[in-house]
């Protein structure tokens, strides 16, 4: 239901990552968890998360998807030379509107990138795992904004899962609401092809002059 996760460090190719979890409280609908993510004594990640569901008949969505071409119809996006590597290199998008981060203008825009997005080289299908994978491009969204070449790096991540439907592609409205003092802040929706919001993301990173 929901997971925010502060990121303290980084687990190099090689090592073994180790991962205590903590049911803080378990209750007959929710329970409320922890799990510290380390490698030895250095800790790389902290999660606390809600998990349950709540069979409750009221619903609805109020956040509604912004109009974009299906993703056939817009052009890949390609990760940076140094992120082939990691997850960006296995992460396929396409682009609604976006401006190429390493053609700089040095002019902010408008603080909203939309970008159609798909993890199927890792993950098989959409889950909630999948999602704090793609609702982890506020960085991205920030370079958008400020005319950049490189965002920053993220401090957390906090998912907010909606509605799981099936889709191949997921759409991120990615919004940036401030820069200040170093650091950026924003949001990302992720909704299904069908329109249905899945999730949202927020997060603030240390942003990057260069």
């Amino acid at each position: 239901m929901w997971a925010t996760a502060q990121y303290l460090s980084y687990a190099k190719p090689g090592e073994t990552v180790d991962i205590d979890v903590t049911l803080a409280v378990v209750g007959h609908q929710i329970t409320q968890a922890r799990a510290v993510c380390h490698v030895a004594d250095r800790e790389i990640l902290t999660v606390n998360a809600a998990l349950g569901e709540r069979a409750l008949a009221l619903a609805g969505q109020w956040q509604r998807a912004p109009e974009a071409p299906p993703p056939e119809e817009c052009p890949p996006r390609a990760p940076r030379p140094d992120q082939l590597a990691n997850i960006n290199g296995r992460l396929e998008q396409r682009v609604v509107t976006a401006r190429d981060p390493e053609r700089s203008s040095d002019e902010p825009g408008d603080g909203r990138t939309i970008v159609w997005s798909q993890l199927t080289e890792v993950i098989d299908g959409v889950d909630a795992a999948a999602l704090a994978v793609m609702g982890d491009f506020v960085p991205f969204g920030v370079a958008q904004a400020l005319g950049t070449p490189r965002g920053g790096n993220s401090l957390d991540n906090t998912l907010r899962l909606c509605r799981l439907v099936p889709t191949e592609w997921v759409l991120l409205d990615i919004q940036v609401q401030a820069v200040e003092r170093g650091f950026g802040h924003g949001l990302v929706h992720m909704f299904a092809q069908d329109g249905t919001l899945l999730a949202t993301a927020s997060q603030s990173c240390i942003v990057r002059a260069g």
